[in-house]
């Protein structure tokens, strides 16, 4: 059984819309996701013990214990589950692993579909974490979908969303990976066209935001839904009701968005999810690739890509 690989590209929120707390802790929201042609990688083979490796230049922040807490309950965009301890893989490498959503994702898979199975998961890790673009969410989707390929399982059975919906608010539209809007608590999704090809320029401060302190300082109130119209009419007419939060928590965002906002030829500026990274979409690769130079010059991480329309074997029907 050949070993499978699945890209786990990162995840934007065009526009990100809360609109009240549910009783059950979660956020009714109203979000346009959308996914970057690069990202993390994740590769599954059957194996005669569960083992984890993550590479990659942010493996080290995986593999180093946690200086807080895991996230509260009830966090969503799920960023607040990576922290969670577990104890199903071995990690391969000197240093200690605390768990994410990967070997998360892969017992829930395992107890369904394979009980008896064992794998060997690999990581290779290039997306920062904590940073608003679905990390931790987009590998444990990579992650189902490539034990999809290596067991054989029908695309369309209904529990690998309810897996998805398990692991975070945000895995089920990690796991269609592609143009969505996603409603409820993020995860009831229907499929959306356009601007895939888009240049697209990701940037990082290199501060990690906490998602559930992000949700709890929301400041509660509704204004109003995304409105109707093409994908870029309404993700431009749209915002980012965390943006405020993430703020108070990480000033540094203003100065980020201050750099996209003032760039040549862009289309649309925002921060993503609970920050702290932020995205803009240009109307040319080379506009973007200029403005990535003067965040490089500041320090700040990078990802010059473009935005994707993927047909994923996962994607939910509209």
């Amino acid at each position: 059984m050949p070993a499978t690989t699945e890209p786990a590209p990162a995840k934007i929120n065009l526009a990100l819309h809360v609109r009240h707390r549910r009783p059950d802790g979660y956020h009714e929201l109203e979000t346009l996701f959308a996914f970057a042609t690069d990202g993390d990688t994740v590769t599954v083979e059957a194996a005669q013990t569960n083992s984890f490796t993550i590479t990659g230049p942010f493996a080290a922040a995986l593999l180093t214990p946690p200086d807080t807490t895991p996230a509260e309950a009830g966090a969503q965009l799920g960023e607040g589950n990576d922290d969670t301890p577990r104890a199903s893989h071995t990690v391969v490498g000197n240093a200690p692993w605390y768990g994410n959503l990967v070997t998360a994702a892969a017992d829930a898979f395992t107890a369904a579909f394979a009980p008896n199975a064992r794998h060997a998961i690999t990581l290779e890790k290039h997306l920062p974490i904590a940073s608003g673009i679905g990390g931790g969410s987009a590998d444990a989707a990579a992650t189902l979908r490539a034990l999809v390929r290596l067991h054989g399982i029908a695309a369309t059975d209904a529990r690998l969303h309810a897996i998805a919906a398990k692991l975070g608010a945000d895995v089920p539209a990690c796991l269609a990976n592609r143009t969505t809007l996603g409603t409820g608590k993020g995860d009831t999704l229907t499929n959306l066209e356009g601007l895939s090809g888009t240049p697209l320029l990701l940037v990082n401060p290199g501060v990690a935001v906490s998602t559930a302190a992000v949700f709890k300082n929301w400041d509660g109130q509704d204004r109003g839904p995304i409105p109707e119209g093409d994908l870029l009419t309404r993700a431009t007419a749209g915002r980012n009701d965390l943006e405020p939060s993430a703020l108070a928590s990480a000033p540094v965002i203003a100065d980020v968005r201050a750099l996209l906002d003032a760039a040549h030829d862009v289309l649309l500026s925002r921060m993503s999810g609970s920050g702290a990274t932020c995205f803009a979409l240009f109307e040319t690769a080379e506009a973007r690739d200029a403005t990535a130079t003067a965040a490089q010059a500041r320090g700040w991480w990078t990802l010059a890509t473009t935005l994707a329309w993927f047909t994923s074997h996962c994607a939910p029907s509209s």
